[in-house]
């Protein structure tokens, strides 16, 4: 019998048949007997002995319910008890009355409503007096009732107001959030089951600039309710400053013990804010606002439905694959972007700019992993191209209406939207510990939907046996670091890196395997390189001029669907970096990419029999990216 490649890398050991990847995890909860805070159906013990994460698990890190006051406003019904019974996979009444279900559940999700006006719509859609009693409130509370178009148009406007400040006052009154974050803390507690499914507490906090300009951070904390529910969450009301927000976290872990992490909102709705070489307030960035920075963002979230963050075509011209999904047009209110914007908006060029005020200050502030989560407002976690239930729940098939006013200076129409991501977490065990755990290492990755399995790890030891599936897991962790980690500086020697990658058991071949390079030249200016390490047909497709040709395409956009006859479901490599240079700061981190697929507007198209415009985007290529592993001089 063949030793599946597949269940080499997820474990490190032989395991037959790739279909085992299908099977639930071995390990079930029992029953509780000493169960801690949080654990309201089972407790779990994890292996103590495991030496390294042997499964990755799935989940989002950003979801909002019809608790989040640009949800609700907009039609969305759904509670945080929703949410996380369709992620565990249960069937749930969508906002629209629709059964939605997903097709493999996920193995944890986040439930991060806005914590600014944090469960006041969902009171003024119940038409709570108080609420009613504001004639904006109320009219808003109309629009909504109306549907369609004017809930829509009811969902800007507040967008609008929050981001400028001018909200209704009894929508800012802090009794409502008090009440809905206890239930939505106690909801998560409930359906926390380690071993099974993990429920983790979080709120997004939603600095916009004061006009806009997106600077949401998603809190996700390590600890159930008793340690979450002592404090109440930060809102923009206070500040908009994402530095008063880390000391509001650094005062939550010292006053209750507990943990907490921050991972900021992927950044092309911020006008070049999010990784901008100064402060918030515009002054000049020191090595303390470098170290909470570092200390508390340990992640990004590189795709979600506003598109990707990882890298532009401007950005990155001889990339030919960093045109995907890409959002650059205006920012959360519609203001346009002007020249130079994208720069402060994009992973790649964020972890470059990261290392040249590391340079200058001491430290890397833009030092992150690799994140990804829906930002879906319908309550339903859905990133598969084929299971999309769009941004917000009045929108599951209008997929050209206008996701902006058109008198704002731009139009957004919802076919731009992406149905994307969801984050690879390499942890221990199915544990809030353990996710957590692994994501202030870093030891994550982003997919833009696929459940892509892939391992990346960097050092000086390994040899050609060590990039074999049965050597790789194992001689990964025992003579290098993992994704997320820090090489050490070298010592006369050139850093190898081990990359291997597996298919979604459920859906397409892996087109390639690749490893991007970014680093500091002699001059200190940022430089950054691809590099094709592994791809599919090697014997057929030879790189011409340094340039792979293409996989190929199997797509037939009239009925959805597309063969698995081009691609390869495994891929396993090794990469010496030919340009390394011991006095140069780098980082370098995979990519996986698949062949192409149909995008949800041609599961669209087919579903309800609709003729797209020809600008529409109908198919793509679907890809993992994982954490960095950085290298700085000594």
């Amino acid at each position: 019998m063949r030793v599946s490649f597949g269940m080499l890398l997820l474990a490190g050991v032989s395991v037959a048949g790739v279909t085992a990847l299908l099977l639930p995890p071995v390990t079930a909860p029992v029953a509780a007997t000493n169960a801690a805070p949080g654990l309201a159906r089972g407790s779990y013990l994890p292996d103590a002995d495991r030496k390294y994460p042997t499964r990755v698990l799935w989940g989002d890190e950003h979801l909002h319910t019809g608790w989040s006051g640009d949800a609700s406003l907009g039609g969305t019904t759904l509670t945080p008890e929703d949410a996380v019974r369709f992620a565990r996979g249960e069937t749930v009444k969508s906002s629209t009355g629709e059964d939605a279900k997903l097709d493999v559940p996920l193995d944890w999700l986040a439930v991060t409503d806005h914590s600014d006006g944090y469960g006041t719509a969902s009171e003024l859609r119940a038409g709570n007096p108080e609420m009613l009693a504001d004639p904006t409130a109320k009219r808003w509370a109309a629009m909504t009732a109306a549907g369609g178009a004017q809930a829509r148009a009811a969902q800007l406007e507040a967008i609008n107001a929050q981001a400028t400040g001018t909200l209704p006052k009894i929508m800012m009154d802090p009794k409502w959030m008090k009440q809905a974050w206890a239930k939505s803390i106690a909801i998560m507690d409930k359906y926390n089951e380690p071993g099974r499914f993990t429920a983790l507490i979080g709120y997004e906090w939603t600095s916009n600039g004061g006009n806009g300009d997106n600077l949401h951070r998603n809190l996700i904390f390590r600890d159930a309710a008793d340690k979450a529910g002592q404090v109440r969450p930060l809102t923009t009301f206070e500040t908009d400053d994402p530095a008063v927000l880390w000391r509001w976290m650094a005062g939550y872990e010292k006053k209750t013990g507990g943990r907490v992490l921050a991972i900021p909102h992927n950044a092309n709705l911020s006008n070049g804010r999010m990784f901008e070489d100064q402060q918030y307030d515009g002054e000049p960035i020191t090595r303390e606002w470098a170290e909470m920075r570092a200390r508390w963002e340990p992640l990004y979230e590189y795709y979600q439905f506003k598109g990707a963050s990882e890298a532009h075509p401007a950005l990155s011209p001889t990339d030919e694959f960093a045109n995907f999904e890409i959002w650059d047009t205006a920012n959360l209110n519609g203001k346009t972007k002007q020249p130079g914007m994208v720069a402060g908006e994009y992973a790649r060029t964020g972890l470059e700019r990261g290392m040249v005020i590391g340079a200058r200050v001491g430290v890397n502030p833009f030092k992150f992993g690799a994140a990804a989560g829906t930002d879906a407002h319908t309550g339903l976690s859905t990133p598969v191209e084929s299971n999309y239930w769009a941004k917000g729940a009045p929108a599951a098939d209008t997929w050209n209406a206008v996701h902006r006013k058109e008198d704002s200076g731009y139009v957004r129409r919802t076919w731009t939207q992406a149905a994307q991501g969801v984050t690879g977490v390499w942890a221990n065990a199915n544990t809030r510990d353990a996710i957590w755990d692994a994501m202030m290492r870093k030891e994550t990755y982003a997919s833009s939907g696929p459940r892509i399995t892939l391992r990346f790890f960097g050092g000086y030891g390994f040899d050609a046996a060590d990039a074999r599936a049965d050597k790789l897991v194992a001689a990964g962790y025992a003579k290098g670091v993992p994704m997320g980690g820090d090489l050490k500086p070298a010592q006369g020697a050139v850093p190898t890196f081990l990359v291997a990658a597996m298919k979604d058991p459920r859906g397409a071949n892996l087109d390639r395997v690749q490893v991007i390079k970014g680093w500091l030249d002699a001059d200190g200016k940022p430089r950054e390189a691809i590099f094709d390490v592994v791809w599919s047909s090697p014997a057929k497709r030879k790189p011409v001029a340094g340039k792979l040709p293409p996989v190929g395409d199997t797509v037939d956009v009239a009925n959805a669907s597309y063969r698995n006859s081009i691609g390869a479901s495994e891929l396993v490599g090794s990469f010496r970096d030919p340009g390394f240079d011991p006095r140069q700061r780098a980082f370098y981190y995979a990519r996986a990419i698949e062949i192409p697929t149909p995008r949800w507007t041609a599961y669209d198209a087919k579903r309800f029999k609709v003729k797209m415009a020809p600008e529409v985007t109908m198919k793509l290529q679907e890809r993992a990216v994982s954490s960095p592993i950085w290298y700085t001089p000594a």
